[in-house]
Protein backbone atom coordinates (compact mmCIF):
# COMPACT_ATOMS: atom_id res chain seq x y z
CA UNK A 1 0.00 0.00 0.00
CA UNK A 2 1.37 2.96 -1.31
CA UNK A 3 1.69 6.11 1.87
CA UNK A 4 1.43 9.64 0.33
CA UNK A 5 3.02 12.46 2.31
CA UNK A 6 0.68 15.65 2.64
CA UNK A 7 2.66 18.84 1.98
CA UNK A 8 1.03 22.24 1.85
CA UNK A 9 1.38 24.28 -0.49
CA UNK A 10 3.55 27.04 -0.65
CA UNK A 11 0.71 29.56 -0.95
CA UNK A 12 -1.07 28.20 1.89
CA UNK A 13 1.42 27.69 3.99
CA UNK A 14 2.26 31.44 3.44
CA UNK A 15 -1.37 32.63 4.57
CA UNK A 16 -1.12 30.74 7.29
CA UNK A 17 2.16 32.28 8.44
CA UNK A 18 -0.13 35.55 7.86
CA UNK A 19 -3.08 34.58 10.27
CA UNK A 20 -1.37 35.89 13.59
CA UNK A 21 -0.80 39.31 11.58
CA UNK A 22 -3.93 39.47 10.84
CA UNK A 23 -5.53 38.97 14.39
CA UNK A 24 -3.02 41.61 16.12
CA UNK A 25 -3.67 44.77 13.26
CA UNK A 26 -6.78 45.97 14.46
CA UNK A 27 -5.16 45.91 18.32
CA UNK A 28 -1.88 47.60 16.45
CA UNK A 29 -3.79 49.99 14.64
CA UNK A 30 -5.68 51.21 17.69
CA UNK A 31 -2.48 51.66 20.02
CA UNK A 32 -1.40 53.45 16.91
CA UNK A 33 -3.83 55.80 16.99
CA UNK A 34 -4.07 56.42 20.77
CA UNK A 35 -0.46 56.44 21.25
CA UNK A 36 0.95 57.96 18.16
CA UNK A 37 -1.48 60.05 16.53
CA UNK A 38 -1.31 63.10 19.69
CA UNK A 39 2.32 62.57 18.79
CA UNK A 40 2.35 63.86 16.05
CA UNK A 41 -0.64 66.35 16.42
CA UNK A 42 1.24 68.07 19.25
CA UNK A 43 4.40 68.41 17.15
CA UNK A 44 2.12 69.55 14.16
CA UNK A 45 0.64 72.20 16.27
CA UNK A 46 3.74 73.35 17.93
CA UNK A 47 4.70 74.70 14.36
CA UNK A 48 1.40 76.77 14.13
CA UNK A 49 -0.35 79.48 16.02
CA UNK A 50 -3.91 79.79 17.51
CA UNK A 51 -4.22 76.49 16.94
CA UNK A 52 -7.69 75.23 18.58
CA UNK A 53 -8.50 78.56 19.74
CA UNK A 54 -9.14 80.21 16.45
CA UNK A 55 -10.98 78.61 13.19
CA UNK A 56 -7.84 80.64 11.66
CA UNK A 57 -4.06 79.33 12.75
CA UNK A 58 -1.05 80.43 10.99
CA UNK A 59 2.37 78.63 9.89
CA UNK A 60 5.15 80.31 12.18
CA UNK A 61 7.73 77.56 11.57
CA UNK A 62 9.92 77.72 15.45
CA UNK A 63 8.48 80.61 16.57
CA UNK A 64 7.06 79.06 19.22
CA UNK A 65 9.82 77.03 20.16
CA UNK A 66 11.73 80.48 20.20
CA UNK A 67 9.24 82.23 22.47
CA UNK A 68 9.13 79.38 24.96
CA UNK A 69 13.12 78.86 25.06
CA UNK A 70 13.17 82.68 25.93
CA UNK A 71 10.31 82.43 28.56
CA UNK A 72 12.09 82.64 32.03
CA UNK A 73 9.25 80.99 33.87
CA UNK A 74 9.85 77.61 31.42
CA UNK A 75 13.88 78.21 31.92
CA UNK A 76 13.47 78.31 36.08
CA UNK A 77 10.86 74.95 35.05
CA UNK A 78 14.00 73.77 33.93
CA UNK A 79 16.43 74.41 36.06
CA UNK A 80 13.75 72.87 38.89
CA UNK A 81 13.39 69.66 37.21
CA UNK A 82 17.09 68.87 36.44
CA UNK A 83 17.37 69.44 40.40
CA UNK A 84 14.31 68.01 41.29
CA UNK A 85 15.16 64.70 38.92
CA UNK A 86 18.82 64.50 39.88
CA UNK A 87 18.22 64.76 43.83
CA UNK A 88 15.47 62.70 43.66
CA UNK A 89 17.73 59.63 41.56
CA UNK A 90 20.76 60.01 44.20
CA UNK A 91 18.24 59.70 47.27
CA UNK A 92 16.29 56.92 45.69
CA UNK A 93 19.67 55.21 45.23
CA UNK A 94 21.21 55.37 48.20
CA UNK A 95 18.20 55.09 50.26
CA UNK A 96 17.24 51.92 48.18
CA UNK A 97 20.66 50.79 48.12
CA UNK A 98 20.54 51.10 52.13
CA UNK A 99 17.24 49.39 52.87
CA UNK A 100 17.74 46.04 50.35
CA UNK A 101 21.51 45.93 52.34
CA UNK A 102 19.66 45.73 55.98
CA UNK A 103 16.69 43.72 54.75
CA UNK A 104 19.30 40.84 52.58
CA UNK A 105 21.88 41.13 55.75
CA UNK A 106 22.06 37.60 57.12
CA UNK A 107 22.30 38.98 60.77
CA UNK A 108 18.77 40.12 60.81
CA UNK A 109 15.85 37.39 61.82
CA UNK A 110 13.67 36.41 59.27
CA UNK A 111 10.50 37.82 60.52
CA UNK A 112 12.31 41.00 61.31
CA UNK A 113 13.08 41.40 57.42
CA UNK A 114 9.59 40.21 57.22
CA UNK A 115 7.78 43.07 59.04
CA UNK A 116 10.33 46.10 57.89
CA UNK A 117 10.02 44.82 54.16
CA UNK A 118 5.98 45.64 54.48
CA UNK A 119 7.03 48.96 56.40
CA UNK A 120 9.53 49.96 53.58
CA UNK A 121 6.83 49.17 50.91
CA UNK A 122 3.74 51.12 52.52
CA UNK A 123 5.16 54.62 50.55
CA UNK A 124 4.95 52.48 47.00
CA UNK A 125 1.02 51.14 48.20
CA UNK A 126 -0.49 54.62 47.69
CA UNK A 127 -0.94 56.66 44.77
CA UNK A 128 -0.34 60.25 43.95
CA UNK A 129 -3.86 61.11 45.13
CA UNK A 130 -3.84 59.69 48.72
CA UNK A 131 0.53 60.86 48.71
CA UNK A 132 -0.59 64.39 48.09
CA UNK A 133 -3.74 64.42 50.73
CA UNK A 134 -2.07 62.69 53.52
CA UNK A 135 1.57 64.86 53.32
CA UNK A 136 -1.30 68.27 52.92
CA UNK A 137 -2.91 66.98 56.20
CA UNK A 138 0.65 66.68 57.84
CA UNK A 139 2.05 69.61 56.82
CA UNK A 140 -0.87 71.65 57.35
CA UNK A 141 -0.33 74.56 59.51
CA UNK A 142 -2.50 72.90 61.82
CA UNK A 143 -1.36 69.45 61.40
CA UNK A 144 0.78 67.13 63.14
CA UNK A 145 4.37 67.92 62.21
CA UNK A 146 3.80 71.75 62.64
CA UNK A 147 2.62 69.92 66.33
CA UNK A 148 4.84 68.29 67.59
CA UNK A 149 7.30 70.90 66.16
CA UNK A 150 5.81 73.38 67.83
CA UNK A 151 5.38 71.48 71.52
CA UNK A 152 8.97 70.07 71.58
CA UNK A 153 9.81 73.81 70.49
CA UNK A 154 12.32 72.67 67.63
CA UNK A 155 10.48 75.83 66.09
CA UNK A 156 9.83 78.97 67.06
CA UNK A 157 5.82 78.77 65.11
CA UNK A 158 3.83 77.63 62.59
CA UNK A 159 6.07 76.52 59.69
CA UNK A 160 4.07 76.97 56.44
CA UNK A 161 5.73 73.94 54.47
CA UNK A 162 3.70 74.35 51.51
CA UNK A 163 3.37 78.17 50.94
CA UNK A 164 6.84 79.07 51.95
CA UNK A 165 8.74 80.13 48.80
CA UNK A 166 12.14 79.50 50.56
CA UNK A 167 11.21 75.57 51.50
CA UNK A 168 8.43 74.15 49.57
CA UNK A 169 10.70 73.01 46.68
CA UNK A 170 12.75 70.66 48.99
CA UNK A 171 9.25 69.95 50.89
CA UNK A 172 8.14 68.62 47.60
CA UNK A 173 11.80 66.86 46.71
CA UNK A 174 11.57 65.41 50.00
CA UNK A 175 7.95 63.71 49.85
CA UNK A 176 8.72 62.51 46.21
CA UNK A 177 11.58 60.53 47.32
CA UNK A 178 10.26 59.31 49.92
CA UNK A 179 7.25 58.13 47.59
CA UNK A 180 9.80 56.58 45.18
CA UNK A 181 12.33 54.82 47.29
CA UNK A 182 10.78 51.32 47.18
CA UNK A 183 11.27 50.73 43.15
CA UNK A 184 14.69 50.80 44.13
CA UNK A 185 14.76 48.42 46.98
CA UNK A 186 12.64 45.74 45.32
CA UNK A 187 15.17 46.06 42.40
CA UNK A 188 18.00 45.92 44.01
CA UNK A 189 17.12 43.52 47.06
CA UNK A 190 16.04 40.78 43.92
CA UNK A 191 19.75 41.57 42.68
CA UNK A 192 21.78 41.17 45.87
CA UNK A 193 19.94 37.86 45.88
CA UNK A 194 20.70 36.80 42.43
CA UNK A 195 24.85 37.03 43.37
CA UNK A 196 26.35 33.91 44.50
CA UNK A 197 27.16 33.31 48.20
CA UNK A 198 30.60 31.49 46.78
CA UNK A 199 32.12 35.12 46.00
CA UNK A 200 31.72 36.40 49.30
CA UNK A 201 32.92 33.45 51.12
CA UNK A 202 36.13 33.95 48.66
CA UNK A 203 36.25 37.30 49.39
CA UNK A 204 36.26 36.78 53.21
CA UNK A 205 39.09 33.53 52.63
CA UNK A 206 41.22 36.27 50.53
CA UNK A 207 41.10 38.72 54.07
CA UNK A 208 38.25 41.21 52.11
CA UNK A 209 36.61 43.14 54.70
CA UNK A 210 32.88 43.99 54.20
CA UNK A 211 33.57 47.31 52.71
CA UNK A 212 35.58 45.76 50.04
CA UNK A 213 33.34 43.13 48.93
CA UNK A 214 30.87 45.49 48.70
CA UNK A 215 33.22 47.78 46.74
CA UNK A 216 34.60 45.02 44.27
CA UNK A 217 31.41 42.05 44.06
CA UNK A 218 28.34 43.81 45.36
CA UNK A 219 28.48 47.00 42.92
CA UNK A 220 30.04 45.49 40.17
CA UNK A 221 27.27 42.48 39.84
CA UNK A 222 24.39 45.07 40.54
CA UNK A 223 25.89 47.80 38.26
CA UNK A 224 23.57 46.32 35.00
CA UNK A 225 20.94 46.88 37.46
CA UNK A 226 21.61 50.34 39.09
CA UNK A 227 21.90 51.43 35.64
CA UNK A 228 18.44 50.63 34.16
CA UNK A 229 16.59 51.58 37.47
CA UNK A 230 18.52 55.01 37.28
CA UNK A 231 17.74 55.64 33.86
CA UNK A 232 13.97 54.32 34.61
CA UNK A 233 13.64 56.73 37.11
CA UNK A 234 15.07 59.74 35.18
CA UNK A 235 12.50 59.21 32.36
CA UNK A 236 9.16 58.95 34.97
CA UNK A 237 10.63 61.95 37.62
CA UNK A 238 10.64 64.25 34.52
CA UNK A 239 7.41 63.20 33.51
CA UNK A 240 6.03 63.37 37.27
CA UNK A 241 2.66 65.87 37.34
CA UNK A 242 0.12 64.10 39.46
CA UNK A 243 2.35 64.58 42.86
CA UNK A 244 3.25 68.11 41.89
CA UNK A 245 -0.04 69.37 40.99
CA UNK A 246 -2.13 67.73 43.32
CA UNK A 247 0.53 69.19 46.17
CA UNK A 248 2.02 73.09 45.03
CA UNK A 249 0.46 73.45 41.46
CA UNK A 250 3.65 74.30 40.51
CA UNK A 251 3.76 77.51 43.47
CA UNK A 252 4.25 79.67 45.20
CA UNK A 253 5.29 82.04 42.48
CA UNK A 254 6.72 79.31 40.39
CA UNK A 255 8.93 77.83 43.32
CA UNK A 256 8.21 74.26 42.07
CA UNK A 257 7.03 74.78 38.79
CA UNK A 258 8.64 72.04 36.47
CA UNK A 259 8.49 71.38 33.02
CA UNK A 260 5.33 68.91 33.24
CA UNK A 261 3.31 72.15 35.08
CA UNK A 262 4.79 74.47 32.82
CA UNK A 263 3.02 72.67 29.77
CA UNK A 264 -0.39 72.12 31.92
CA UNK A 265 -0.72 75.69 32.81
CA UNK A 266 0.01 77.01 29.51
CA UNK A 267 -2.36 74.83 27.56
CA UNK A 268 -5.18 74.70 30.27
CA UNK A 269 -4.79 77.75 32.34
CA UNK A 270 -3.11 80.33 29.29
CA UNK A 271 -4.84 78.69 26.69
CA UNK A 272 -1.94 78.93 24.47
CA UNK A 273 -1.54 75.44 23.17
CA UNK A 274 0.88 76.44 20.23
CA UNK A 275 3.50 77.03 23.26
CA UNK A 276 2.62 74.23 25.04
CA UNK A 277 2.95 71.97 21.86
CA UNK A 278 6.24 73.39 21.60
CA UNK A 279 7.09 72.82 25.39
CA UNK A 280 6.11 69.56 25.31
CA UNK A 281 8.03 68.22 22.21
CA UNK A 282 11.39 69.40 24.18
CA UNK A 283 10.08 67.41 27.23
CA UNK A 284 9.72 64.44 24.77
CA UNK A 285 12.72 64.89 22.78
CA UNK A 286 14.34 65.15 26.41
CA UNK A 287 12.53 61.60 27.47
CA UNK A 288 13.89 60.28 24.40
CA UNK A 289 17.53 60.69 24.72
CA UNK A 290 16.99 58.95 28.12
CA UNK A 291 14.82 56.35 26.31
CA UNK A 292 18.20 55.72 23.74
CA UNK A 293 20.61 55.69 26.63
CA UNK A 294 18.38 52.88 28.46
CA UNK A 295 17.57 50.77 25.42
CA UNK A 296 21.65 50.58 24.10
CA UNK A 297 22.74 49.78 27.72
CA UNK A 298 20.01 46.77 27.50
CA UNK A 299 20.82 45.52 24.87
CA UNK A 300 24.60 45.92 25.79
CA UNK A 301 23.06 43.67 28.82
CA UNK A 302 22.08 41.01 26.59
Amino acid sequence: MKITEKRDYPKTYFWKKLVPYAYLTPVMLMISALLFLPIILVIGYSFFDNVLVTSESHWVGIENYKTVLSDTVFIGSMKNTVIFVVMNVIFHMVIGMALALMVNAKCVAGWIKAVFRVIYMLPWMFNATVIAILWKLLLNPNGVINFLLTNFHITGGTVEWLSDRGIVFWVLTFINIWAGYPFYMISILAGLQGISSDLYEAASIDGASSVQSFLYITLPQLKPILISIAMLDFIWTTQNFSLIWLLTAGGPSHATEMMSTYVYQMAFTNYQYSKASAAAVIILLACIVLAVFYVRNQTRED
